[in-house]
C-alpha cells in the first residue's frame, strides 16, 4: 500500500483543481482509491509507480495531471489499437489529444509534430520504438515535457509475463529527461516484477501505489472440461452481451469460431495466422458492437480498452495467473457484474508442463514452470478462488468473497473409494495402455469396433461404471490424477499409467473421498455478486441510441457512455440539465454533446 502524503497549501490547491477536472471533464464524483495519491505525487514531479487492476482507473492517474501541467504528456503504449481507442475517449471529453503511429499519413504526422510544437495538444501516446528514436527525442526536447507515463509497464521486466525488448530502452529516458517525472503503471505485477520495473525504467525514489486486486464484480467460474464446445455454446447462450474466449492454438480458435458461427452466434475468430488487415477489422467491429464475441489467442487483448465486456471464458488453462488475471480484467471493466469461466483438464495442464520444459533457457523455464503450477493450483482448488488470486498477489485475505463457483456452491464429497478402484482396476486390467476416454469407453461397456478386437469386452471391469456419464467419469478420473494416483504418461500418447499411491486402493487398505462432480454451472440461476437496479426496457433504448451516435461518429458505443452510465441513466431517469451532469461518466463535455438525445429518449420511454 502507498505511505500518506502530506499535502501543503498548494498542493492542496492542486488537488481541488484535479477534483473540478475528474467531474467536470470526466464526470466522476470522486477519485477511486489511489488516484488523489499518485496524481499529488505527480504534480510534485516526483516518479511514480502505480500497481492497479485493469478497470482500476490507472488511465486518469496521469490523465488529469496531463490537463493541470503546464507542458505536453508523452504516453507510452504497447499497441496501436489501445493508442486509438484512449485518444478517442479523450477527444469526447474535449481533451487535445493524439497518437503518433506508423499507419498515419505524412500529412496527418506532420500536423501533429506542428500540433506539438504549437502546444495544441496536452497527451501524445505512442510506442517504445518511435519514443526512443534519436530523431524523435531531440524534437521532445525543444519542447515542454510536462510528464513520461509507462503504460503496461511490467513489459520492461524479465520477471514479467509479457516482456518485450523495446521496452527496455526506455530506462534510458532519465538521461534524456532528467528533470521530468517518469510514472510506470501495470495490472498485473508480483513481487519480483515490481522491483525489477523500477529497476529498469531508473525511477527515482519513485511513490509506489499497490491499489486492491480485488475485482469484486467479476464473478469465479471453474467446469471440469468435457465435451468443451458443447459447453462454450451452453454457456454462450446464457450471456448478455461482449464476451472474449481464449484458446491456446489457432487451429482451436478457427474449430471453435467456426463451430460458434454454425449455431448464429454473432462472433469471429482472431490470431496472429490472420492478415493484419483482417485483424483490425476484426477488432474494431468488436470494439464498437458489431461483433459480439471473439475466439482469439493471447495475441488479442492487451489494447482491448472496451469497458462493456460482459464475459471472459478460458478455453485452455493460461501459462501464468498473470495472464489470468490481465484476461479476465478485460470483463467489466464498467463495473458491471461480469463472470470469468475456467475450463480445467489436467491434460490440458501435462501438455503445457511439456512445452514450457522443452524450452531452450531452462532458467527462463523454471520460472514458467512456478508461474504454470500456481495457475494449475488455482484450477484445482477447492477454496474460495478470489482469495487465493488476492493471496498470489501478496494481498491477503481471510474472508470468503461469496462471487466465485466455490462459494456459491461449495464443492460436496463422498466416499468414492469403490469409484477409485474401479477406475484403477481397469487401468490395469488394460495394462496401462490406454488414454482416458478408450477407458471411460470400456468402463461403461461401450460396444465399440476396437473394444471388442482388442477383446477388452472380456475383462472383468467391462461395463462396471455404465450407470454413469463419460462427463462423470472423466471427472473421476480427473480427481485421482489431482491426488496422485494416476499420471498421464505424455510420451506415450497420454495414457494412464497407475502410481505406487494407488496400490493400497486397490488392496482395499485405505479409503478415499472424492468431490461430487460437477460437470457444468447453471449461470442462469446463480445469484449474482450485485444486480443494478435499473429500467431494463429504458436500458435497451438508451444501449440503441448509444449505438447510433457512435456509428455516426466512427466511435466504439462505450466511448459515448458506459454500461454503468446507462444503467445509472435508466436508474435516475434524468430530464434536466443538472439531473443529467449527476449521472456516472457525465461531465460538462458530454452533456453538450449527447445530453439533449439522451435526455429526450428517457422524457419519451417516461410518458409513453
Amino acid at each position: 500500500m502507498s505511505e500518506p502524503i502530506h499535502h501543503s497549501p498548494s498542493s492542496n490547491n492542486k488537488l481541488d483543481k484535479a477534483r473540478d477536472i475528474l467531474k467536470n471533464t470526466f464526470g466522476y464524483d470522486q477519485f477511486r482509491d489511489g488516484q488523489a495519491e499518485v496524481i499529488s505525487s505527480v504534480l510534485k514531479k516526483q516518479d511514480t509507480l502505480v500497481l492497479m487492476p485493469t478497470g482500476g482507473g490507472k488511465s486518469l492517474c496521469y490523465q488529469i495531471p496531463a490537463i493541470l501541467l503546464p507542458g505536453l504528456t508523452i504516453v507510452v503504449s504497447p499497441l496501436i489499437s489501445l493508442m486509438k481507442d484512449q485518444v478517442d475517449a479523450l477527444l469526447t471529453y474535449g481533451v487535445k489529444a493524439a497518437y503518433i503511429n506508423s499507419n498515419l499519413s505524412n500529412e496527418d504526422m506532420f500536423n501533429i509534430y506542428k500540433g506539438m510544437q504549437d502546444n495544441h495538444y496536452k497527451l501524445i501516446y505512442l510506442a517504445p520504438e518511435r519514443l526512443m528514436q534519436l530523431e524523435f527525442i531531440t524534437r521532445l526536447k525543444s519542447l515542454d515535457i510536462s510528464l513520461i507515463a509507462v503504460d503496461e509497464a511490467h513489459c520492461v521486466s524479465h520477471w514479467g509475463h509479457d516482456f518485450r525488448k523495446d521496452y527496455r530502452l526506455l530506462g534510458q529516458l532519465k538521461n534524456h529527461f532528467t528533470d521530468v517525472p517518469i510514472m510506470g503503471l501495470t495490472a498485473t505485477a508480483d513481487l519480483a516484477t515490481r522491483t525489477d520495473i523500477s529497476l529498469q525504467l531508473n525511477l527515482n525514489d519513485p511513490f509506489i501505489f499497490k491499489g486492491s486486486f480485488d475485482r469484486p464484480n467479476i464473478r469465479y467460474n471453474q467446469v471440469a472440461k468435457y465435451k468443451a464446445t458443447e459447453q462454450v455454446i451452453s454457456f454462450v447462450k446464457q450471456q448478455d452481451g461482449s464476451g472474449i474466449i481464449y484458446c491456446n492454438s489457432r487451429s482451436k480458435v478457427d474449430d471453435l469460431a467456426m463451430a460458434l458461427a454454425r449455431k448464429g452466434i454473432n462472433s469471429a475468430g482472431y490470431h496472429a495466422g490472420l492478415e493484419s488487415g483482417i485483424r483490425d477489422i476484426i477488432q474494431r467491429d468488436f470494439i464498437q458492437d458489431k461483433i459480439d464475441i471473439i475466439v482469439a489467442t493471447v495475441a488479442f487483448g492487451m489494447g482491448i480498452d472496451k469497458s462493456n465486456v460482459r464475459f471472459v471464458l478460458h478455453f485452455d488453462l493460461p501459462r501464468s495467473i498473470e495472464s489470468y488475471y490481465q484476461e479476465i480484467g478485460r470483463a467489466g471493466r464498467d463495473g458491471m457484474p461480469a463472470e470469468a469461466l475456467l475450463l480445467f483438464d489436467e491434460k490440458d495442464a501435462t501438455r503445457i508442463r511439456q512445452w514450457i520444459s522443452s524450452g531452450e533457457n531452462q532458467e527462463q523455464n523454471a520460472i514458467e514452470l512456478q508461474k504454470f503450477a500456481a495457475m494449475e493450483a488455482f484450477g484445482e482448488a477447492q477454496t474460495c478462488r478470489r482469495q487465493i488470486l488476492l493471496n498470489y498477489f501478496a494481498e491477503y485475505s481471510a474472508g470468503h468473497c461469496g462471487n466465485c463457483d466455490i462459494c456459491l456452491d461449495p464443492p460436496k464429497t463422498f466416499s468414492g473409494t469403490i469409484e477409485a478402484q474401479k477406475v484403477l482396476s481397469c487401468i490395469l486390467r488394460l495394462k496401462q495402455s490406454v488414454a482416458s476416454q478408450y477407458l471411460i469407453d470400456v468402463l461403461r461397456g461401450k460396444q465399440l469396433k476396437k473394444i471388442l478386437e482388442q477383446k477388452h469386452n472380456e475383462l472383468s471391469t467391462y461395463g462396471i461404471g455404465k450407470d454413469k456419464s463419460d462427463a462423470y467419469w472423466h471427472n473421476i478420473i480427473n480427481q485421482l490424477i489431482h491426488r496422485g494416483l494416476i499420471r498421464i504418461d505424455i510420451t506415450q500418447n497420454a495414457v494412464l499409467k497407475l502410481t505406487e499411491e494407488a496400490r493400497p486402493i486397490l488392496q482395499k487398505l485405505q479409503e478415499v473421498e472424492l468431490a461430487v462432480p460437477r460437470l457444468d454451472v447453471n449461470f442462469g440461476t446463480q445469484k449474482s455478486w450485485k444486480t443494478p437496479d435499473y429500467d431494463r426496457a429504458l436500458f435497451a433504448k438508451l444501449k440503441h441510441l448509444r449505438k447510433k451516435i457512435a456509428d455516426r461518429d466512427d466511435v466504439p458505443p462505450f466511448v459515448v457512455f458506459s454500461d454503468a452510465s446507462l444503467a445509472d441513466m435508466a436508474n435516475k431517469c434524468p430530464e434536466s440539465d443538472a439531473e443529467f451532469l449527476d449521472i456516472h461518466g457525465v461531465g460538462e463535455t458530454k452533456l453538450q454533446r449527447y445530453g439533449e438525445q439522451f435526455i429526450s429518449t428517457i422524457s419519451a420511454h417516461l410518458n409513453k
